[in-house]
């Protein structure tokens, strides 16, 4: 991997790991198209290196939510030994994300082989592209967006879980996911986002360093070296972009989102028909 391409894949990594059109499908895209070696040629080592660079992405999260993160883990440790802490609305926020964490955690080291070797192709994503947009179309269609992230409950916690666990399937998103069960859950665009954005760091985070610290002994200098590159640049791009998100979620739909993941659908499913990718 040259350093041409390290930059580009963390763009590509930043720019869409927060909008809901699945950046573990357009990473592995654009590495077919660029043919970065290694990348290409194998199922594993795009999946650890989606999940390394992630670490890029979630260091964004963990910047731009900092002060929400900090009060959160302060409510939560003060909860557990103090029974009036845990009445408060941020102890319960904080149980809460991490309820909706679990699910993808779980099904993360039960299902993690399989869909490296097996679900992880381009005719996969082309189809989960184009239907999951679809979901993403009717849930912000009919969802009343009536309800604040205040509103969470437990219930709705393991709902947005769900959602974010469909995400291991190469192509869902993991946003994508979890927002539309916010939004078929009655909850606004922005709050779905907020949400959907916390119950990532927990999963992210642990298996971003899981699969670093995994593939990183057999990592050669160079490859290492653009690993880093394209973390970095994730992390710069993904904190610009979490902040227009939740600006333009204010007032604005996912329309434009399900247009995209359609189009990117049909184009790929067209260039493996014609064999210009491999699968």
């Amino acid at each position: 991997m040259n350093l041409f391409q390290a930059i580009v894949l963390g763009m590509v990594q930043g720019l869409t790991e927060f909008l809901p059109i699945s950046s573990s499908a357009h990473v592995q895209i654009v590495s077919e198209l660029m043919k970065v070696p290694g990348l290409a040629d194998t199922n594993s080592a795009t999946t650890a290196f989606i999940a390394t660079i992630q670490l890029g992405t979630e260091a964004a999260v963990l910047l731009y939510f900092g002060k929400d993160i900090i009060r959160l883990v302060k409510a939560f440790f003060a909860g557990l030994f103090n029974k009036a802490a845990r009445a408060t609305a941020d102890f319960k926020m904080a149980l809460y994300v991490l309820i909706g964490s679990i699910p993808v955690g779980v099904a993360g080291l039960m299902f993690r082989h399989f869909i490296e070797d097996t679900v992880r192709n381009l005719w996969v994503i082309s189809f989960t592209l184009i239907f999951f947009g679809l979901v993403l179309l009717v849930a912000d269609r009919l969802g009343s967006k009536a309800k604040s992230v205040d509103q969470l409950t437990t219930k709705s916690a393991i709902g947005f879980g769900l959602g974010q666990m469909l995400s291991l399937i190469p192509g869902v998103s993991r946003s994508g996911a979890s927002i539309s069960f916010g939004l078929f859950a009655g909850f606004n665009r922005a709050s779905a986002a907020r949400f959907s954005f916390l119950i990532g760091i927990p999963a992210v985070l642990t298996s971003g360093l899981l699969q670093f610290s995994q593939s990183y002994p057999n990592l050669e200098q160079e490859a290492l070296a653009g690993t880093v590159v394209a973390t970095a640049t994730s992390f710069v791009v993904g904190y610009l972009v979490i902040a227009g998100l939740l600006k333009y979620l204010a007032k604005g739909s996912f329309l434009p989102f399900v247009i995209w993941r359609v189009l990117v659908g049909l184009t790929l499913l067209v260039l493996l028909t014609l064999g210009v990718v491999a699968a």
